[in-house]
């Protein structure tokens, strides 16, 4: 019903065809929001079939041991990535599923309850919203937006709904992060003064290998030589009539088709901020988790592009300095040259919880270290004659363990986390609210849109959170609090 004949239709008129064709072939509204009971099978749809929906369907795979779940339908504009997906699937859960070029001929089928995303960057919000508006549940990976006015639509428009959306931010899901949220809110280390991040890798991230829709092996394991094949010849197997390139931009201005614009979108920054939309999101995610915080009070950025001169825009190598209402500084900082010790600290008036190692590490440690009884290092403070890692005794450091979770480590859980997964289904069973709601996804895209605007204007930014506008002014206290 829907097919190549509809490219140069607007989106709007899309998802006016497809809820048209729906109630046209029996579909209710009510059967698109059907209560799902506890012994259900919850039936899901892969927007989107990159590297990241192969995450999506191995975590419903492990979900699958757990509770009746199950992928039914993949989507995607390109054929290659598509026809992957299914053979993902088709081996996972030993079925065959319905694959569709556009998302409103997925939207349309009956059967399916909830429909995860993982799109580019700048189309999770836009996408979200027609999954809603379709009546699907809906998983939408980070960031939730990276437009301000896409944000803000698309919240309100789920928060009107009775869909349950799940922001892909998983480590709301995962014990250590709400242990440490719960340390912080007891008062173990005072008041916060300042929560830094820097997470770090040695590698030109991320620029797209083509190993996951069918490359050979072979022509990865010289990474010299595909280095310069792709920084001069700029090869791909992606071909311009083996997808929609109009339909992809989204309402993007229109440029010539580029298979690495398409492939590698976080490089580009009318697609993505690159570090600020992939890993921001999460830093200021758990930041908002372990202070309560929804909005920063104002963001400046700086960086560049110092290490992977290949032509990309968005920066290598970026910090970001965040305020925040309740009285705090918050910093992040990456770099894609250098990948020493990465780590997240809380800096409270009574001491400190350090993480050991890079986003999603689990290695938690709570000491006394930087308290009140340390006012002047050369008095009462640690003197340190050659480095260690190891707090002194006095500093009483505990490593923060969960009973029942994994021992933690430098490493943490990985991006499959299928504890966030079966939360998102199991709010779809009691039709309640996630862990990571639409709400929480609003707040890291404010402070990823902010350090993106400050990073690209070298200006300092402020937050109007009555308004919900970017400004550049500060905002009075008194209006903040009112």
């Amino acid at each position: 019903m829907f097919g190549d004949e509809n490219r140069g239709i607007d989106r709007r008129e899309f998802v006016k065809q497809a809820g048209v064709a729906a109630l046209a072939a029996g579909f209710s509204a009510k059967s698109y929001g059907r209560i799902l009971g506890a012994n259900d099978r919850i039936r899901l749809g892969q927007l989107g079939c990159g590297d990241r929906s192969r995450g999506h369907v191995h975590m419903a795979e492990l979900a699958s041991k757990r509770m009746p779940v199950e992928v039914v339908a993949v989507c995607d504009l390109w054929s290659v990535a598509r026809e992957h997906r299914a053979e993902q699937v088709k081996k996972a859960f030993n079925m065959e599923p319905q694959k569709f070029k556009y998302s409103e001929q997925m939207l349309a089928l009956k059967e399916i309850d909830g429909v995860m995303i993982a799109t580019g960057d700048f189309q999770h919000a836009k996408l979200c919203a027609e999954v809603v508006q379709a009546g699907k549940d809906c998983y939408v990976e980070k960031p939730f937006a990276n437009v301000l006015s896409e944000a803000r639509e698309t919240r309100d428009l789920v928060k009107k709904s009775k869909q349950i959306v799940q922001m892909g931010t998983q480590h709301r899901s995962q014990a250590y992060p709400l242990a440490v949220r719960d340390l912080v809110r007891s008062g173990r280390i005072g008041d916060v003064i300042h929560i830094e991040q820097e997470w770090n890798v040695n590698e030109e991230r991320w620029r797209f290998k083509e190993t996951d829709t069918g490359t050979s092996t072979e022509m990865l394991m010289d990474i010299n030589m595909e280095w310069k094949q792709w920084l001069y010849e700029r090869k791909s197997h992606l071909r311009e009539e083996d997808t929609d390139w109009n339909r992809w931009l989204l309402g993007k201005p229109h440029r010539a088709f580029d298979p690495h614009v398409y492939l590698e979108f976080r490089l580009y920054k009318d697609f993505s901020s690159g570090i600020f939309d992939q890993w921001l999101s999460h830093g200021a995610d758990l930041v908002h988790l372990w202070t309560g915080e929804a909005y920063p009070e104002s963001v400046t950025s700086n960086g560049g592009v110092y290490a992977w001169k290949d032509g990309r825009e968005n920066p290598d190598t970026c910090v970001t300095a965040i305020t925040y209402p309740k009285g705090f500084l918050y910093t992040y900082k990456t770099t894609f040259g250098n990948s020493y010790r990465s780590f997240s600290r809380i800096l409270g008036r009574d001491g400190t919880i350090e993480n050991y190692g890079g986003e999603g590490a689990s290695l938690f440690v709570v000491t006394k270290e930087g308290g009140r009884q340390e006012f002047d290092p050369t008095d009462s403070g640690p003197v340190y004659t050659e480095p260690t890692i190891v707090s002194l005794a006095r500093e009483k450091a505990e490593v923060v363990k969960v009973p029942g979770a994994p021992a933690p480590n430098s490493i943490g859980p990985d991006d499959d986390d299928v504890d966030h997964l079966i939360n998102w289904l199991q709010a779809m069973q009691t039709r309640t609210q996630p862990n990571a709601t639409v709400d929480h996804g609003f707040s890291h895209s404010i402070v990823c849109i902010m350090a993106t605007q400050s990073y690209w204007t070298g200006k300092r930014l402020y937050w109007d959170p009555q308004k919900e506008e970017i400004v550049e002014e500060p905002i009075k206290r008194a209006n903040v609090l009112a």
